[in-house]
């Protein structure tokens, strides 16, 4: 950890002291943010910490891919700031996120509306009611509109047909063609983030388990790795190697389904009905592990709740083998079938210099040939002494975030069975090691790759080492403006298409 005149710089789940996070003024914060961000870096999180009802600290916590390293700073914030999403885009999000949250207005903000719809933190200090004198409210919220003969609005949501989370799409179009999309979420807002103030306690991990229930590995994982670090915890060896199985096995699970699912969408029914079923076989080699198919009750702070002996090490090796056989015959069907090809081709495609602009992570973010991968850039646990190359492709099109999800499926098999042979190998037996305490006045920052890309979590204790302030970010909140942008100039009847290539959370989003 190295301390610098406008910035700390850490590393991936290292806690330092919050008297070590400068403070700067406005002016230094918004110049320094940029800076980084044009030298690379991408900003992870961006959120305030009130300091009474008139005034916040804002953190800003940056990823520096090129020194495996994050930097954090902060500055104090009124009811106004001069808005950075004109020289950072990536922080449009987020900055849209705290002014819904604490009534703190980005001034110069392009698009300033809420992205959850839920009241103020602070009662009285709504920023839409202060400065437009109306309430805003899901479906009578101010929508871009375009004007012009041909033009029409189509509005989807947010009750849809089928089995899924609410969500509403606008879609303004020039006949066919789409000309912007409008995303409206907040459906599923629970306010976890408020309610992990003041812990950790029972219910804390449950929160965690349960924030986006097909991540429940990876956001387990952040926040077991935050909680360990402030408590100067050293997780077993061989409980790291059974989190990094389990993380790739709910990533087999996810990116198969996927594939599944993308075959669906355009009709192509062997691929989809075979995916389907493998889906369930990476989904029951997770319930072999611990009892539960999407890993509940598997991390626990310390460590896992759940061993693999040599029995079961053998039949997980050999039920993985054959589902990757299962998978590769079933997936190779969608590469070699022309019709599936001209529908993935050219369809949805971003840029990579859109991509970093927005700050996109995960598959979607590798899709236009960006190498962000946290396993690699900010490697935590078990991935820095085993690591896993990153798979990237540069068409940015739903071929591509197709495609790198097959990609990843067979690295993420092999780093498994590489696991289970260094289990087989381990002379410990030891699961989990004793939390003591977390230090108190201190800031961490833990990320994980989870399926749909980076996770962060930062935590930040008071002087009796409780949570004083919890942000978490899953890799949807990131990635939701890329679907908006991949839909531009696009047939609308492409967008359940476009929609299943990104795959997005939105119970993930909403917390």
């Amino acid at each position: 950890m190295v301390i610098g005149l406008k910035t700390a710089t850490l590393y991936n789940a290292t806690a330092i002291g919050l008297s070590e996070v400068p403070l700067l003024d406005s002016f230094e914060f918004r110049h320094e943010v940029a800076a980084q961000i044009q030298q690379g870096g991408r900003l992870s999180a961006l959120f305030v910490m009130p300091q009474g009802l008139d005034h916040a600290r804002m953190f800003a916590v940056i990823g520096n891919p090129q020194q495996s390293a994050l930097t954090v700073c902060s500055t104090m914030v009124g009811s106004r700031y001069e808005s950075l999403t004109t020289s950072v885009p990536q922080a449009h999000w987020f900055e849209r996120e705290i002014a819904e949250q604490w009534g703190i207005v980005p001034e110069g903000h392009p698009w300033l509306k809420p992205i959850r719809f839920h009241a103020s933190y602070h009662p009285g200090q709504d920023a839409w009611q202060r400065d437009s004198g109306a309430e805003i409210l899901p479906g009578v919220a101010p929508y871009f509109r375009v004007a012009g003969e041909e033009c029409h609005e189509v509005a989807v949501g947010p009750v849809h047909a089928g089995v899924i989370e609410p969500g509403h799409f606008r879609f303004q179009c020039h006949g066919e063609i789409v000309l912007n999309l409008e995303i409206e979420l907040g459906y599923q807002h629970r306010g976890i983030e408020r309610a992990l103030i003041g812990g950790p306690n029972k219910r804390t991990l449950h929160y965690m388990e349960t924030l986006a229930g097909d991540t429940t590995i990876g956001h387990a994982t952040a926040y077991c790795e935050a909680l360990e670090s402030l408590a100067g915890t050293s997780v077993p060896m061989r409980a790291q190697a059974i989190r990094g199985i389990a993380l790739e096995l709910e990533r087999l699970a996810c990116h198969t389904g996927d594939l599944g699912a993308l075959a669906d969408d355009v009709g192509y029914l062997p691929t989809a009905n075979y995916c389907g079923r493998l889906r369930g076989d990476f989904l029951n080699s997770t319930a072999s592990l611990c009892g539960n198919r999407f890993g509940r009750s598997l991390v626990r702070p310390g460590g896992v709740g759940f061993d693999l002996d040599q029995a079961r090490i053998e039949q997980m090796s050999d039920k993985l083998a054959k589902a990757l056989t299962d998978v590769d015959g079933a997936v190779r069907l969608l590469w070699n079938s022309p019709s599936v090809q001209s529908r993935f081709e050219d369809c949805g495609t971003l840029s990579l210099e859109l991509s970093r602009q927005l700050g996109l992570v995960g598959p979607a973010a590798r899709a236009c040939g960006d190498e962000v991968d946290v396993r690699h850039d900010f490697p935590s646990g078990i991935y820095r002494y085993h690591q896993v190359a990153v798979s990237t492709v540069g068409a940015g099109d739903v071929f591509a975030r197709a495609f790198v999800r097959w990609l990843e499926i067979q690295r993420s098999v092999a780093f498994i069975q590489q696991q289970l042979d260094f289990l087989k190998k381990l002379k410990t037996t030891t699961l989990l090691a004793p939390v003591g305490k977390m230090r108190g006045d201190s800031l961490i920052v833990s990320l994980v790759e989870g399926w749909r890309g980076e996770i962060c979590h930062v935590g930040i204790t008071n002087s009796a080492g409780q949570f004083a302030h919890y942000k978490v970010c899953d890799p949807s909140f990131h990635n939701w403006s890329g679907l908006a942008m991949a839909l531009r100039n696009q047939q609308i009847s492409d967008f359940p298409l476009n929609n299943k290539s990104f795959n997005l959370s939105y119970c993930g989003h909403d917390l």
